[in-house]
C-alpha cells in the first residue's frame, strides 16, 4: 500500500511540479534526490559499488530507458495531459512488457488470455488517447510522449532480465546515479532560468525525489524480498486507480464516463493476463 500511495500519487505531484518548474529541471532534481537517498542507504548497509566498466555501462543503458527518458516524457506530457489520464496510460506498461518478453525472454510465451488482455488494455488506452489525439497539436504529442514513457519502462523491464545482475539496491542506486549524470548537462543547457517557482511546485519536486524515487525503491526491494515479484505485480491494479482519483478529487480534473470505461478496460486486460492455462494447453 505504501508503494501504491507513492507511485499512484506521483502523477499528481508531477502535475503540480510542472506548473511552474521546467520538465528538465523536475527530472534532474528528482533523479538527484533519489540518488542521494539510495546512496545514504548503501553507505549505511556497508555495501559497495562494482568497479567494472561493463557494470556501469549496464547502469547507463537502464538509466536512459528506465529513468531519464521516461521521467522527462511524463513530466513534459503532463504539462497538457491530466495526471489521472497519464496514470491510466502508464498502466499499459505490464501489458507491453508481456508482449516484449514473448520475443526477448526465454520461457515467456504469449497465449490467448494474454492476447485478449493486451487487446483490452490497448482498447482502454485508445479510449483515453482518442480525444487527446483528436485535438492535435501539443496535446497529441503529449499523449504520445506518455505512451512512449510506458514503452520505455517495458523495454527497461526486459533489459533488467537480460543484463548482468547485481545486488538490487546497489543496482538501483547505480542506475539513479548514472541517470543524474546524464541529466546534469541537459539541465545546465536546456532548463530555463526561473525565479517564479511556486512553493507547491518546489515541495512537489523535492517529494518526487525523496518519496516516489528514493523511498519507493527501498520499499520495492523489501516487498520483493519478503513476498516475491508475483505479489508485487498486483499493485498494477491499484496505481492507475489512485492516480485517477487523486487527479479528479484533489486537482479537480474533469471526469467523464469514457475515463471509467477506459480504466475498467485496462484493469480488465491486466486481470485476464493473470489467467493461467492448464499445462496441457500451453
Amino acid at each position: 500500500m505504501v508503494l501504491v500511495a507513492l507511485w499512484g500519487t506521483s502523477f499528481m505531484f508531477t502535475a503540480i511540479s510542472v506548473a511552474t518548474v521546467d520538465p528538465v529541471a523536475v527530472v534532474f532534481y528528482r533523479l538527484g534526490l533519489g540518488a542521494v537517498v539510495l546512496s545514504l542507504v548503501i553507505y549505511a548497509r556497508g555495501d559497495s559499488f562494482p568497479l567494472e566498466w561493463g557494470a556501469w555501462g549496464g547502469f547507463l543503458v537502464m538509466a536512459i530507458a528506465g529513468n531519464a527518458l521516461p521521467f522527462f516524457l511524463i513530466s513534459w506530457g503532463q504539462q497538457t495531459v491530466d495526471s489521472g489520464v497519464a496514470g491510466m496510460i502508464m498502466a499499459i506498461m505490464p501489458l507491453l512488457t508481456m508482449v516484449f518478453a514473448h520475443y526477448f525472454v526465454e520461457g515467456e510465451t504469449l497465449n490467448r488470455y494474454k492476447l485478449i488482455g493486451f487487446t483490452l488494455g490497448i482498447t482502454g488506452v485508445t479510449l483515453l488517447l482518442g480525444p487527446v489525439f483528436g485535438g492535435g497539436g501539443r496535446e497529441f504529442w503529449s499523449g504520445l510522449a506518455i505512451f512512449t514513457a510506458a514503452t520505455c519502462y517495458a523495454v527497461n523491464a526486459i533489459l533488467i532480465k537480460r543484463l548482468p545482475r547485481f545486488s538490487p539496491m546497489v543496482g538501483a542506486c547505480g542506475v539513479l546515479i548514472m541517470a543524474s549524470l546524464i541529466m546534469f548537462p541537459v539541465w545546465l543547457i536546456f532548463a530555463p532560468e526561473n525565479n517564479n517557482i511556486s512553493q507547491d511546485s518546489m515541495f512537489s519536486v523535492v517529494w518526487l525525489g525523496i518519496g516516489p524515487t528514493g523511498i519507493a525503491t527501498i520499499v520495492l526491494f523489501a516487498v520483493i524480498e519478503r513476498a516475491g515479484p508475483t505479489f508485487l505485480s498486483t499493485i498494477n491494479y491499484l496505481i492507475p486507480v489512485v492516480a485517477f482519483l487523486c487527479g479528479a478529487w484533489l486537482l479537480s480534473e474533469p471526469v467523464t464516463w469514457l475515463h471509467f470505461v477506459a480504466l475498467l478496460a485496462i484493469l480488465g486486460g491486466i486481470a485476464v493476463t493473470r489467467i493461467r492455462l492448464p499445462l496441457a494447453l500451453r
